[in-house]
């Protein structure tokens, strides 16, 4: 791990958690000489109960020892979720995270029989960097032709900032690029530095303004379940709920499914598109 980014990772992090709190909202006086949103390095400090010194010299990634009790003032403080604690911990090295390899990410031959028997909606495996390694047949259907794409774009995060028909099709797609990147940014914690992940940043940077805007804001999520929408130019509006599920043994491996939502006729609709999609495969 690149310990001179993950401090710069560090800095950014808490500067804009402080950044998002109003002082009138922590029971603070506004004052009149703010030049920037958000609370001050000493209003965090007194709030955490830790000298003004100590705070801004870990807010500007200096080596110095943390302990988890100030890291958990810090919490509170800055009122972090439960995800944002997590970060803040691993990003302080409070949290050691699991040995990492760069091992070949292989979906076991279990695991594919298992994502082909789920048929009733988009389903596929990710792994570390979200590059997506397995699918059933539905998934092309909202995904699009992943067979034909080249690898290196072959990624859920790419998918989302550079997909245009996925973009189109998606209700709320800003919302969901938003959330999808805060839960990206959570994964990236802990590969800091990692020439995989530090290519596809750089190159969705170049690509889509979006990302661009969106990824110096250090947000983080870690809910993996929701609902999504997706209105369709042949069977109009699907409605899935999606759930993420770690694969036990290989904890970069995530197992996601999308259910259609019930009474919402979306099963119907889907089916529809499946037989469609089949046909046109047998004509090609």
């Amino acid at each position: 791990m690149d310990d001179g980014q993950r401090r710069r990772e560090l800095t950014d992090f808490l500067r804009t958690r402080r950044a998002r709190l109003s002082p009138e909202a922590m029971g603070l006086p506004n004052g009149n000489r703010r030049r920037t949103p958000g609370l001050r390095r000493e209003e965090v400090a007194q709030l955490a109960n830790v000298s003004t010194t100590w705070y801004t010299f870990l807010e500007q990634g200096r080596d110095i020892r943390v302990s988890a009790q100030v890291l958990e003032s810090l919490v509170r403080a800055l009122q972090l979720t439960p995800a944002e604690r997590a970060h803040l911990f691993l990003l302080a090295l409070q949290q050691s995270p699991p040995h990492l390899t760069q091992q070949p990410e292989i979906v076991s031959p279990a695991l594919q029989r298992l994502l082909a028997s789920f048929d009733t909606g988009p389903a596929y495996i990710t792994g570390r960097r979200w590059d997506v390694l397995a699918w059933n047949a539905a998934a092309p259907i909202l995904l699009g032709n992943l067979d034909a794409m080249p690898v290196r774009e072959r990624n859920i995060i790419w998918l989302f900032f550079t997909n245009l028909e996925l973009r189109r099709s998606l209700v709320n797609w800003e919302e969901h690029a938003q959330f999808m990147l805060a839960k990206f940014r959570c994964a990236c914690s802990r590969y800091i530095g990692d020439e995989a992940f530090v290519e596809l940043i750089e190159d969705l940077q170049k690509t889509s303004p979006e990302f661009q805007q969106w990824w110096p804001r250090h947000d983080i999520k870690g809910r993996c379940e929701g609902l999504k929408e997706y209105e369709h130019p042949i069977v109009g509006r699907l409605m899935f709920e999606y759930t993420t599920f770690l694969v036990e043994g290989t904890p970069d491996l995530r197992f996601v499914i999308h259910t259609p939502q019930l009474n919402s006729g979306t099963a119907e609709k889907f089916q529809q598109l499946k037989q469609l999609h089949q046909k046109m495969h047998l004509v090609l």
